[in-house]
């Protein structure tokens, strides 16, 4: 059922549409109504049926919907192509031109109040701004199409929900994304509220989170329920982002053909949606399998595929990460000075405040490349800026890992009070994961 404008707003339309048209009262009511009933109408003292705003729309020449809501016909179903359309070229890596195509339909919803497609189209401008880096603004319009669904259902506003979260992963705030995650699934499981592509996409994307904060047993579980729950999505971008995100876990548990063979489904589901972005994290994630595997040729050439199929223009976040796969893969290699100046590139682009776990893998693979050369300064003033990003960020797992680093290179330079400080440091965030970074496990789903 169309939802109307008052009975005032409606009869100021049809007075104008009337006056327009050089109708009068008498030749716009019959032959089925009468002039008084049209007067009366036009003051806004009656709400008019809708078999009398379909007799008045037919004579004066619009849509039913557009006499009812002022809207013009079709603008809905316009509307929603057109998202499509801004959808698909956020998909194929044209981040600046879906914007665009974003903001423009976003005034034109707004223009109208139609919440449902200003919601759509500031979702949209919310990856758009994860794409591009700019992560503020990605969580402001995150929060807006929140607002936009205030009245919804909690899975209707998942994808809202979901892209805060990501943006202030990005951001380094690892600890609040996933409670932003968490309790979300903690509310549709305990709620009732079992919505497959809901909680699909709450658990793929809670898996990157885990991973960086040394939870893998958490990381693990919602692996296993992701991958649970995709025999019953139907969205294939979805089901291929899951498998995307489920790899991590996989290579963490050193299951490497496993987590390629899941990166194989993810990336031909990915090839035949066109959705040259995603696919590029699945290259990635091919690279980092066969690093971890020791094929370094291999990896550096889906590793150098993935950068080259990244928009080039500002999807800094998604190069980054890359990038410093890449450098890691170019130092093992022996070219240990071209991947220095990669990783400085990658800082040049990254801030504590954006990238903040990316810039500290940088920071700590040029500790690596400058202990090689005997650089102990410059490898001690590394890890140091590593530790602090890492600190600020949660990613308790690597921290741990670094603070061994450092107090290896202290140790080794003479500074043994330092270096016990380092190794305490690192005792302290070595702990059973998901046990004291992280509270209560949310409910779990009823598979």
């Amino acid at each position: 059922m169309v939802e109307r404008d008052e009975p005032e707003v409606v009869g100021r339309r049809v007075q104008r549409l009337r006056v327009e048209r050089g109708l009068t009262q008498r030749q716009l009511a019959e032959p089925t109504y009468t002039p008084a009933y049209v007067s009366t109408l036009e003051a806004g003292r009656v709400r008019p049926s809708d078999e009398a705003l379909k007799h008045l729309a037919g004579r004066l020449g619009v849509d039913f919907e557009e006499l009812a809501t002022g809207r013009p016909a079709r603008l809905v179903t316009d509307l929603r192509l057109r998202l499509t359309e801004a959808q698909h070229a956020l998909a194929t890596g044209e981040a600046e031109e879906a914007a665009r195509r974003y903001r423009a339909l976003l005034t034109e919803a707004e223009q109208h109040g139609l919440d449902e497609e200003q919601a759509a189209a500031l979702l949209g401008l919310g990856e758009c701004g994860i794409d591009t880096g700019d992560l503020d603004a990605a969580r402001d319009f995150f929060e807006r199409a929140e607002r936009c669904l205030a009245g919804a259902s909690l899975p209707a506003r998942v994808p809202a929900l979901r892209g805060r979260a990501v943006a202030h992963y990005l951001a380094g705030e690892l600890r609040y994304a996933v409670y932003l995650l968490e309790s979300t699934l903690d509310e549709l499981n305990r709620g009732g509220l079992h919505d497959p592509d809901a909680l699909l996409l709450l658990y793929a994307s809670v898996i990157g989170p885990y991973m960086d904060m040394g939870a893998a047993a958490r990381a693990a579980q919602a692996a296993e329920f992701a991958l649970a729950l995709a025999p019953q999505v139907a969205d294939p971008a979805l089901v291929a982002r899951m498998h995307r995100s489920v790899a991590r876990t996989l290579l963490a548990e050193g299951r490497l053909a496993e987590a390629d063979a899941s990166l194989a489904k993810a990336a031909e589901l990915y090839r035949r949606l066109q959705l040259r972005t995603e696919l590029a994290g699945c290259h990635w994630m091919r690279g980092h399998v066969h690093a971890q595997n020791g094929e370094l040729e291999r990896a550096e050439g889906e590793l150098r595929q993935a950068q080259a199929m990244l928009p080039a223009q500002r999807a800094a976040l998604h190069r980054s990460q890359v990038a410093v796969e890449l450098a890691d893969v170019l130092h093992r290699r022996g070219r240990s000075e071209e991947a220095a100046a990669l990783l400085r590139e990658v800082l040049d682009d990254l801030s504590p405040e954006r990238g903040a776990v990316h810039a500290a893998g940088a920071h700590r693979l040029l500790g690596i490349i400058a202990e090689d050369v005997r650089d102990t300064e410059a490898a001690e003033e590394h890890y140091v800026r590593a530790l602090g990003l890492l600190e600020r960020a949660g990613a308790a797992g690597d921290l741990a890992d670094l603070c061994r680093m450092l107090g290896d290179l202290l140790r080794r330079t003479g500074r043994v009070e330092a270096a016990l400080d380092a190794y305490r440091t690192g005792l302290g965030h070595r702990t059973s994961p998901g046990t004291t970074t992280l509270g209560p496990a949310p409910a779990q789903p009823p598979l």
